[in-house]
């Protein structure tokens, strides 16, 4: 069972530590900062303990510890050198309902002490269930370096203006987008400051025939840190997000806790919704009023069917704007560390996918050519795990059993797998997990990685 994380209000409470040497100190110093009214109970007390206690700060009762010292406390800390004291303090305290933290004893505690970051009003704690505080206080050392010195005043700012907002505009969508807008800017004393004027303007009302707006968003390869500033900040702001089978928990978190996560996608070929039921979604949610973001992996233009969606959106009349993602072709090159193309060996990029679209039009062919050029770098998107006939037809184009060839799987993400090999053997090769794709050409023999045209090399990364 995982710990709840909370912070706990204990200003003006009654609280009580059991010892007063060193041990005590460390969680003394803690709990003072709360406002706890806090006594601690110790035949003998460190010399800053004697000091905190002649300042007011606490109380120290300087005999042993009694049960009945317990009673009408709020938290009860176990501090002293003695094992069984700590237990008979912690059976004691759980039986008359107080919250109780042995220290350095995790089967008795009711809480832990977080390793605590702090920024003014803004805390994070850190805490590994008493496993390893030592991680815990590695991580907050590695948190602290990296937060902004002046994001409390900051924060501080930022409260007395949501305050005013919560006071001077009415509850309701526009109030709440209102908020997550000013959390992503600079505040000032000034009266002039800009936020301050978006934060007392009157709130912009939608007439009742107005319609929301759809954004199709590429959620790139699936590592959240390859999201474009653009895509993060729509994903943190919508009222829905509808979002392909392969966008990763990891990017889905991202959206606020009062968004609406629906899964559109498909994985394998088998559907759990229709295109035309995606369609209606989003067209159902904008007439809603609501800001929907269409999550696509990738980019949302790269082999999505976004052609049908922006055209199911443009015959309803919803407005809509494309935010271009990093497609799975570039990170895997990143990965394999080539270039697609080269002075030397590609002059071409060719992106095509394993399922061939049907021609509509009159005199077209019902399936796309794949080009014969040798000087092309080719990414197949999807290309399935029966490798044999693509590789057949590509030789029968001409091309030699040498080119070399890379299968990608999970680019950019955790699981992320590189096969090296060679189009003659690209037939034999071992398949490797959805989603993938395919690079082949000269291009990808200048990979940084090591490229044996005899053998297959296999990498995996963490």
């Amino acid at each position: 069972m995982s710990p709840l994380p909370i912070f706990l209000k204990l200003d003006g409470r009654r609280g009580l530590v059991v010892g007063a040497g060193s041990v005590a100190l460390e969680k003394i110093a803690s709990l003072l900062k709360t406002g706890l009214q806090l006594c601690a109970v110790a035949s003998e007390a460190t010399l800053e303990i004697r000091e905190l206690a002649s300042q007011g700060r606490l109380e120290w009762i300087q005999r042993p510890f009694e049960i009945a010292d317990l009673d009408g406390n709020f938290v009860v800390i176990a501090a002293t050198d003695s094992a069984e004291i700590n237990a008979q303090v912690y059976s004691e305290a759980v039986a008359r309902g107080i919250l109780v933290n042995s220290v350095d004893d995790p089967p008795h505690c009711d809480f832990y002490f977080g390793s605590v970051v702090s920024r003014g009003a803004l805390q994070i704690a850190i805490s590994t269930a008493g496993e390893s505080p030592a991680v815990a206080q590695q991580l907050r050392r590695e948190i602290d370096e990296q937060l902004p010195a002046d994001l409390g005043p900051w924060l501080e700012d930022l409260g007395h203006l949501r305050r005013e907002v919560l006071a001077t505009h009415p509850r309701g969508e526009a109030r709440r987008l209102l908020l997550h807008q000013l959390a992503r800017r600079q505040v000032c004393a000034a009266a002039s400051c800009p936020s301050r004027r978006m934060a007392s303007a009157p709130l912009a009302q939608k007439s009742t025939g107005s319609k929301g707006k759809v954004y199709l968003v590429g959620a790139g390869p699936g590592d959240p840190d390859l999201l474009t500033v653009k895509a993060l900040r729509l994903i943190q702001s919508a009222d829905v997000v509808l979002h392909d089978d392969l966008v990763p928990q990891a990017i889905l978190e991202l959206a606020s806790p009062a968004t609406e996560i629906v899964n559109v996608g498909k994985r394998c070929g088998v559907k759990s919704i229709t295109q035309d039921e995606i369609n209606t979604l989003m067209v159902k949610h904008a007439r809603a009023q609501r800001i929907v973001v269409r999550l696509k992996s990738g980019d949302p233009l790269i082999f999505s069917r976004a052609a049908e969606e922006l055209a199911a959106l443009t015959e309803a009349g919803i407005p809509f704007e494309i935010v271009p993602g990093i497609t799975a072709a570039f990170a895997a090159a990143a990965a394999l560390g080539c270039s697609l193309t080269s002075r030397k060996s590609a002059s071409n990029v060719i992106f095509s996918t394993n399922h061939h679209a049907t021609s509509q039009q009159v005199g077209h062919t019902s399936h796309a050519q794949q080009p014969s050029i040798e000087d092309a770098t080719r990414v197949v998107y999807m290309p399935g795990r029966d490798l044999g006939m693509l590789a057949q037809q590509w030789l029968d184009e001409g091309l030699p059993g040498d080119f070399p060839c890379a299968l990608v799987s999970h680019a950019a993400q955790p699981g992320q797998e590189l096969r090296l090999t060679t189009l003659g053997a690209l037939g034999d090769a071992a398949s490797v997990l959805a989603p993938s794709l395919l690079i082949a050409g000269w291009a990808v023999a200048d990979s940084s990685l090591r490229f044996d045209r005899a053998e297959e090399a296999v990498l995996v990364s963490d």
